[in-house]
Order: C-alpha cells, then sequence, then structure tokens
C-alpha cells in the first residue's frame, strides 16, 4: 500500500491506496481510503501516522520543536506610523523617488526619526536598535549604515522642498489670522575631530551650559502651542541677535500668516535689533510686531518710569501673584508685572548676601589695620592687594559686583557700597519687564503671552534630554544640518503628541506613553507546516493610551496591511 495524491478540480486529496493484479497479471491499483482533503490534514494526519507506528510497536516520531524569533517591540513604533502617515509625511517618498529611486530615503528617514523619539542614539546604534524593534512597513534587514548617512545627504539635497512640504503639513494647524510665535536659540556641542576649511558649523562660543565649547547654534520657531513651525543652524560662535530675523524672513515665506507677534527672551533685545524688527514687514500686510523682554543690564535706563508707576494693591488686581502696570519707554509701550511676595524674597535674600559679604570685607580690613599696628597673626601675612582679589571674588560669586565697589588698582584695601545702585536693584525686585509694539492687546495679557514662553523652552529641553540632539559626533556641515532636520522633525512628533495626551487629560508625557506602548511585541514562531505571527495582548493602559491618541491598536491584521 502507499498513499497517493489525486485532484478533483483545484482541491487535492490524500488517499491510501493498494496495488496488486489481477487474475491475468496486470498491475491494478485500489483506493482503500479516502483520507480527506491535503490542506485541511495537518494534525489530522500526524495522529494517524503516529497511530500506526504505535500498532505496530515502533516508537512514535518525535514532534518538531517549533522555532520562536525574538520578539521585537511594536507599539511606539506602530503609533508613530499611524501619526507620520496622518500627517501624510509619507508624501516625502515621492519626493525622493524621483532623484534617488535606488534608495528608500523616506523610510529611512523615518526610521532615525523614530529611533530619535523612542530609543535616541547613533547612526550605528540605530542598526543595534534594530535588532529588537519592528517598524512597520520598513525592511529593516535591508538598512545598513552607509544607507543611513546617504538618506541624510539626499535629504540635504532636496531640503528645500522638504521644509516646503513640511510647512503644508503644518499650515492648517496655524492660526493665519493671527499667529504669536516664540523664537529661541541652543547650543549643541560638538564632538567630532578633525576641521573644515570655512563651511566648519562647529566653532568654539559660549555655551548654554555654560563654560566655552566647540558647537552650532539651532535656532527654532514655535506656536504658542508648542508647535515647532520653522528651524535653522547656525555656527557656533554665531551672536544671538543676528540669527533672529533670517529664521523670521523664512517663516513668512513660507507661511500665508497674516499677523505676526514674536515673543523672544532676554538675550535678543537690543535698540539695533528692535528697530531692525519694527522695519521688518510680513509680506503683503502688515509689519511684524513683538514681546521682548528687557534684559537685567538695561534696568538702570528704566529706573525713571519703573519707580513712577504705583504697584499699590487695587480691586483690580489679583489677591496674589502680579500687579501688572503699563507706561511707555522710547516711544513703545512698556508692560512691568510685580510679584510683591517675589520682590520681598528677592530684596531679603541680596540684603542677606550684602551682609555676609559686607562682614567679610570688614574683617580683612581689622586685620590689615592690626597689621599695620605691629600684631602678629598665623600663617601668611595679608597683604591690601591680596584682600582686595579674596573681597573682588567673594563679591562676584555674590552677584553683588554692581553694588560693591571695589578699585582693585588702589594701593590700599577699600570698598564702598553704592547705594543707588542697590536701591535700583530692589526697585526691579519681583518685576518682569516686557516692551512691545502691540497696541490692542491689554497688559496682562501681553505677559501670559511672554510667560508662555517658558513652557515653549521646554522644547529644547526635549530637543536635549529626550531626543538627544547632543552631543553629536557628525564632522560636515550637511550631515550636521540633516542631524538638525531630523531632530526637528521629531520634536514636531513629540509636540502632536504631547497635545493629543494633554487634550485627553491622561496626565502622561509622550515619552512614558511611547515607553509604555514599547512593551507591545511583535512575535513569530515557525512550524513544520507553516509560521505564526502575532501582536501581545495590549493592557487597559495600552488601549487608553491609544483612544488618547485617536490611533488604532496594532493587530496582527492591522499590521499586515501596513506596506
Amino acid at each position: 500500500m502507499f498513499v497517493k495524491i489525486t485532484r478533483s478540480g483545484s482541491r487535492r486529496y490524500v488517499q491510501l491506496v493498494e496495488a496488486f493484479r489481477d487474475a491475468e497479471g496486470r498491475p491494478r491499483q485500489k483506493t482503500i481510503a479516502t483520507l480527506g482533503r491535503l490542506d485541511q490534514l495537518d494534525g489530522e494526519l500526524d495522529a494517524l501516522i503516529q497511530g500506526l507506528l504505535r500498532a505496530t510497536g515502533r516508537a512514535p516520531l518525535a514532534a518538531p520543536e517549533p522555532a520562536f524569533e525574538s520578539a521585537r517591540a511594536l507599539g511606539d513604533t506602530w503609533a508613530l506610523t499611524l501619526l507620520w502617515r496622518e500627517l501624510k509625511l509619507d508624501s516625502l517618498a515621492r519626493l525622493f523617488r524621483r532623484k534617488h529611486p535606488q534608495v528608500p530615503v523616506e523610510a529611512l528617514l523615518r526610521v532615525m526619526v523614530f529611533n530619535r523619539l523612542c530609543e535616541p542614539t547613533s547612526k550605528l546604534g540605530i542598526l543595534r536598535w534594530l535588532e529588537t524593534t519592528l517598524v512597520p512597513g520598513v525592511a529593516t534587514e535591508s538598512i545598513t549604515h552607509d544607507r543611513l548617512l546617504a538618506a541624510m545627504d539626499a535629504l540635504m539635497d532636496e531640503i528645500e522642498a522638504v521644509e516646503a512640504c513640511l510647512s503644508e503639513l503644518i499650515r492648517p494647524l496655524l492660526d493665519t489670522e493671527l499667529s504669536v510665535v516664540f523664537y529661541d536659540l541652543t547650543t549643541v556641542s560638538a564632538c567630532a575631530e578633525g576641521d573644515i576649511a570655512d563651511a566648519d558649523l562647529r566653532r568654539y562660543g559660549r555655551s548654554k551650559d555654560g563654560g566655552i565649547a566647540r558647537q552650532w547654534l539651532l535656532g527654532v520657531v514655535q506656536t504658542a502651542e508648542g508647535l515647532p513651525i520653522a528651524h535653522q543652524v547656525f555656527p557656533g560662535n554665531t551672536a544671538e541677535v543676528p540669527t533672529l530675523l533670517p529664521l523670521l524672513e523664512r517663516l513668512l515665506e513660507r507661511c500665508p500668516i497674516q499677523r505676526v507677534i514674536l515673543v523672544a527672551d532676554r538675550g535678543l533685545l537690543s535698540l539695533d535689533n528692535v528697530a531692525a524688527l519694527e522695519a521688518l514687514t510680513v509680506p503683503r500686510t502688515t509689519r511684524l510686531e513683538y514681546i521682548l523682554a528687557v534684559p537685567a543690564r538695561r534696568y538702570a535706563e528704566l529706573a525713571d518710569p519703573v519707580a513712577a508707576l504705583d504697584f499699590s494693591p487695587t480691586p483690580a488686581d489679583p489677591e496674589a501673584g502680579d500687579r501688572v502696570r503699563e507706561t511707555t519707554w522710547q516711544d513703545r509701550r512698556l508692560i512691568v508685572a510685580h510679584d510683591a511676595l517675589a520682590a520681598a524674597t528677592q530684596t531679603a535674600e541680596r540684603a542677606s548676601r550684602l551682609a555676609e559679604v559686607l562682614a567679610q570685607g570688614e574683617a580683612w580690613a581689622q586685620k590689615l589695620e592690626a597689621q599695620d599696628q605691629g600684631e602678629r597673626f598665623k600663617g601668611r601675612k595679608l597683604t591690601d592687594k591680596g584682600a582686595a582679589l579674596q573681597f573682588h571674588t567673594a563679591v562676584v560669586d555674590a552677584g553683588l559686583s554692581r553694588i560693591v565697589r571695589l578699585d582693585l588698582d588702589s594701593p590700599l584695601f577699600a570698598y564702598d557700597v553704592d547705594t543707588k545702585a542697590k536701591a535700583c536693584a530692589e526697585l526691579f525686585d519681583g518685576k518682569l519687564i516686557l516692551v512691545t509694539n502691540v497696541r490692542d492687546l491689554p497688559p496682562a495679557e501681553v505677559i501670559d503671552r511672554y510667560k508662555a514662553l517658558a513652557d515653549i523652552e521646554r522644547g529644547f529641553r526635549v530637543l536635549k534630554s529626550e531626543l538627544d540632539i547632543a552631543p553629536m559626533y557628525h564632522r560636515l556641515p550637511q550631515r550636521i544640518r540633516a542631524h538638525a532636520a531630523i531632530c526637528f522633525i521629531a520634536l514636531v512628533l513629540h509636540r502632536i503628541l504631547r497635545q493629543r495626551l494633554q487634550a485627553s487629560h491622561t496626565g502622561i508625557s509622550p515619552m512614558r506613553c511611547l515607553e509604555t506602548l514599547r512593551r507591545i511585541q511583535h512575535h513569530r514562531v515557525h512550524l513544520p507546516q507553516q509560521t505564526l505571527t502575532g501582536v501581545s495582548t495590549l493592557t487597559p493602559e495600552q488601549q487608553e493610551l491609544f483612544a488618547a491618541l485617536n490611533i488604532q491598536a496594532p493587530t496582527r491584521t492591522r499590521l499586515e496591511t501596513v506596506v
């Protein structure tokens, strides 16, 4: 007897057949049994074989062991993939396909952006990350380090078209009638060795983290909701003020905003810069408007107008918080917010520091006088010059160099307290001072607009602490700019995730959300006759996060549709 496969239409059947010879000696076949359709006999056929072996007294065959592949994280990249497609960022594929048909640039950029959000690492580190991560719709086994770098170069070849595409995607999220935009600048440390003549962006400059460092600068414009809408890279030794206007001009060219109010931090205010801002006009409409904080170095110029303001409580003032008043300065609106509690605290702290420094100075003066009278002390003899240098250090460390005056060139140790400077410092305690050319916003709203900048500045902390924009080991200018563009796109996705999570009142940050979703894994098991795939069961918390993000949860069927 033997097993025979027969066909009936498109189906195949398994039959047990006996071969014999008839009475005339001719070979014949007789069907003993039809075991069933071949595609439906996986388990039943194994059981039949094992039963026949037992009936003949033979040892049953050992069941083949299934082969399990390593589980790969899926939930975080799944959510980002659906958000990427919802924002139509996958349309970048058509842009790159025309000039770079051999390299899947859009898919590679997507991998690099997702890595910034999920587990930021170097380009070589991305290859290790992909060993345990599934990016839906991306053939990760074909990704190499050289291909990632080629995708960065392709990005810079088409950067103008990419930024125009991003502007189109972000435009529906903007209020084109009135956009309040926030500008800030951060420094990014550069660790790569070697120099590039002329074009090198890595220059030595004062870092915002402190000290002098080899770095480059990144300027970002964001909306009042914290959505990044423009960025630009500058050499590391560029002053803050010259970075503002080029970036604003690029923004206004790309976005059809009818009215723009710029909010920027203290480092960007100077008379020349304000004049340049007022000369800049929004295309086809009106001038640019601004809200700028006055830096402390300009406070002396404001002493008279601020001293003239009355911050005594009024029925309109809140019981706690800022008392807002308005005056003029150089024909511009000057808005001053005064927090009485903060002012009292700052004044008391300064008085304590001043008393401590003066006590130390008096002790050194008495010691010098005693030495002049012949009294001897243990240790090295104190000199007027030595006392002056030590006292100067103590004054600077206490932040009192504008109040305590010391002549380091004098042969004698002597100092005095500038009472006018002390009174001026106390005048500005607890005050936030803004200059603006916005005419139709009430003073309290101007203050609120500026205070929103503190939230916007968190975007830079996200870039540095969560997206790990630095340290950066690229050396070529185009690679540095590509790295900045990838981090900028990642920041856009981060802020959109943040907006949706806040709107759903989850109380969870984007990074915590992605970390929770990352525990959703994709599994693959190889059996003798087939390969099974599946997605781990979602917890209630993970289901709630997908609902908050308005994104479908991953399933095996849905995963197969993402190509």
